[in-house]
């Protein structure tokens, strides 16, 4: 096997690495998402009295700013998710090309 096929086999195990990184990332954003969706549907539900956690604390706050807070929160999350989603594609996409050309290689 030669140099630049070597290469090319380090390089696409840094990708399969990286592309596994981010599917772990994607779980806990998407796990963080989904608490955050039930977070915001069980306070539409509540009219009673509102809290949140802040550190080793419970403090009384209004719905309208926990609401503004898990909206925001929410529209974070998605949006990583979908950077997360690009950048999966596009490692893919180069780790599927790399491991191509390797097979290729090995199999002349």
């Amino acid at each position: 096997m030669d140099k630049d096929t070597e290469t090319q086999i380090k390089e696409l195990q840094m990708l399969e690495q990286t592309l596994q990184n981010i599917l772990m990332q994607k779980q806990a954003f998407q796990l963080e998402l989904s608490e955050t969706e039930n977070a915001l549907e069980e306070l539409s539900k509540n009219n009673n009295e509102v809290f949140k956690i802040s550190g080793n604390i419970m403090i009384k706050s209004s719905k309208e700013n926990i609401l503004k807070d898990l909206n925001q929160k929410r529209d974070l999350m998605a949006l990583r998710l979908k950077s997360l989603d690009t950048q999966e594609k596009s490692f893919s996409a180069t780790a599927e090309n790399i491991r191509k050309k390797v097979l290729a290689v090995m199999k002349k």
